[in-house]
């Protein structure tokens, strides 16, 4: 009977210091960007932004929330109930002016605008798409969806739209429009 138990110790003993030995380490998966946190919540928002100490954009979002970035990366700020935004020139006339039914700035650098967009440019010419895409830092716009674009003598459509950051110069491709032709009078015989 007491070589039972003191086997018994021993195998309880063996099989204590293999079990404890081997710590499994439960770690959780590597924080992504889309795993940022809410950092702040505003609703009802009517504000002027500055850039470089001048006064350069005007914003009205009814909701904006600023989501913490990670790894270092810039926070992204999400308007999901819509942006109206108007760019001011240095006499603080509207230069651009942006409304879109969703949109996110990503990084500080890149708009990124969806739903119902529409941008108005300093000549009147109205642009109407789902989605638009705007590089601050490239200074330039685009979308690989389907562009409407009115102007006092033209109307244009098509896809893959590529411009300027002012919408002055502009490219469409697989585009059709309407273009006035003036008429001239027959001659005279």
């Amino acid at each position: 009977m007491r070589h039972k138990v003191t086997l018994l110790s021993l195998l309880l003993l063996l099989w204590l210091s293999f079990g404890c030995s081997a710590e499994v380490e439960h770690l959780a998966d590597p924080v992504k960007s889309e795993d940022s946190l809410l950092f702040m919540h505003s609703t009802g928002i009517n504000t002027f932004i500055s850039d470089s100490g001048m006064m350069r954009y005007h914003l009205v979002v009814e909701e904006w929330n600023i989501y913490n970035g990670v790894n270092g990366e810039q926070p992204t700020w999400k308007f999901m109930k819509g942006l109206l935004m108007e760019r001011l020139n240095d006499k603080f006339h509207t230069d651009l002016f942006v409304q879109s039914d969703t949109a996110y700035l990503h990084r500080q650098q890149l708009w990124e605008l969806r739903g119902r967009v529409v941008v108005r440019n300093v000549n009147g010419d109205v642009f109407r798409t789902e989605e638009l895409f705007w590089d601050l830092n490239a200074h330039e716009m685009w979308s690989h969806q389907y562009m409407h674009i009115t102007t006092p003598e033209r109307e244009l459509e098509g896809t893959e739209f590529r411009s300027n950051e002012q919408m002055t110069r502009y490219s469409v491709l697989n585009s059709t429009g309407v273009f006035p032709v003036e008429e001239k009078e027959p001659e005279r015989q």
